[in-house]
């Protein structure tokens, strides 16, 4: 693959990466894709495995994210509808005012669902801590799958 190409690829992974801290594109997929692109283009066997490690990583960490923080907020007593009014809201909110709407919505969502089915703020407030600790939990795991990705891709090119 040429200079070119690589730093094309590297780009693309570069703004996979961002997209999983801000969740506004689907980062990880971007960095995957990437990642397969270079493969296919290389077509050498130390290619074939760090497009291997790659689609392991974020396979599985696409599992874990789903598991693991779902797992927190059922242990806390956060109901589903509490995190999809917060969903609902965040899609809402990304169009309401750009970007920095998806990081109001959701919060306001849940809090909003959790108040009314609970009745009172501080309980309202926790649940809705615990949601925006679970979703922090599940952007960790994904950026971490993400750059364990992107450090083999790294390692495969620079040696």
């Amino acid at each position: 693959m040429s200079d070119a190409g690589l730093v094309l690829v590297a780009l693309a992974i570069a703004v996979g990466i961002v997209g999983v801290v801000l969740p506004v594109l689907p980062g990880a997929l971007l960095a995957w894709a990437a990642i397969a692109v270079w493969a296919l283009a290389v077509g050498s066997a130390i290619a074939w495995v760090v497009l291997a490690i790659a689609t392991l990583s974020i396979g599985l960490a696409q599992v874990v994210k789903v598991l693991v923080p779902g797992r927190r907020l059922r242990d806390a007593g956060v109901p589903r509808m509490s995190i999809l009014a917060g969903l609902l809201l965040a899609i809402a909110g990304f169009f309401l005012i750009p970007i920095v709407g998806l990081f109001i919505g959701f919060p306001l969502g849940v809090y909003l669902q959790e108040r009314r089915r609970l009745g009172q703020h501080e309980p309202a407030w926790r649940s809705t801590h615990e949601a925006l600790r679970a979703i922090g939990l599940s952007i960790a795991i994904e950026l971490a799958a993400t750059l364990v990705a992107t450090g083999a891709w790294l390692v495969a090119v620079l040696t």
